[in-house]
């Protein structure tokens, strides 16, 4: 894949400059690299800490429908298969995840704090995955789909009629029957991570606010 796709933490801290610069999640396509332009956002060692500001204007324009206060100091862009997994000094609270379809990545947040970031597919036209706020409905970890036969290993089912976050081969060009594949290790610290009832928070463009 060339170029990689961008690490949210960098995309985020651009706020302050107003910088939004995302090319489309699909074959070949991904955003550069951007260095964080906001003087005011500060940094502690392997974490970014936002400001008051950058967290009213990333809440405003849809970023976040809840309070963030740290996102992973991401040092480059990830590429398919690619995670960071980093929960060091993060107090025990409330976790919830998010996952962008348009930037094709997963975060996952506890006690406000970002804690993993993921590249992900997700589901091919035909069987696109859901937008919206989802509670986690079960959790499954050596599951198997029944209509279509395949591993899904890790699931946390979010939808009655089956749509998961679950590991999966992510690779360039592959898609879901609209699930959520993350790759394997990371999939597995997720689902240790979670429990029933946490929210999972879908958004499939820029500024999407979930129902």
């Amino acid at each position: 894949m060339r170029g990689g796709v961008l690490a949210f933490a960098s995309a985020l801290l651009t706020l302050g400059a107003g910088t939004w610069a995302f090319s489309p999640p699909r074959p070949e396509a991904s955003a550069e690299t951007h260095t964080p332009t906001s003087a005011t956002s500060s940094a502690a060692g392997d974490r970014l800490f936002l400001t008051n500001a950058q967290l009213t204007q990333a809440i405003a324009r849809g970023t976040f429908d809840r309070p963030v206060k740290s996102l992973l100091a991401v040092p480059a862009s990830l590429h398919f298969g690619d995670y960071v997994w980093n929960d060091r000094g993060v107090p025990a609270g409330p976790t919830w995840v998010r996952v962008d379809l348009a930037r094709q990545l997963i975060s996952v947040f506890r006690a406000g704090h970002e804690i993993g970031t993921a590249v992900v597919v997700y589901g091919a036209d035909g069987l696109p995955t859901p937008a919206g706020k989802f509670p986690i409905l079960a959790k499954l970890k050596d599951h198997r789909s029944a209509t279509y036969d395949a591993p899904m290993p890790y699931t946390l089912r979010l939808t009655g009629d089956g749509v998961s976050i679950h590991g999966s081969s992510v690779r360039w060009g592959a898609a879901t029957h609209g699930c959520i594949g993350v790759p394997l290790p990371f999939a597995e610290r997720l689902f240790n991570a979670t429990k029933v009832g946490d929210d999972v928070v879908v958004v499939a463009s820029a500024g999407q606010r979930p129902a």
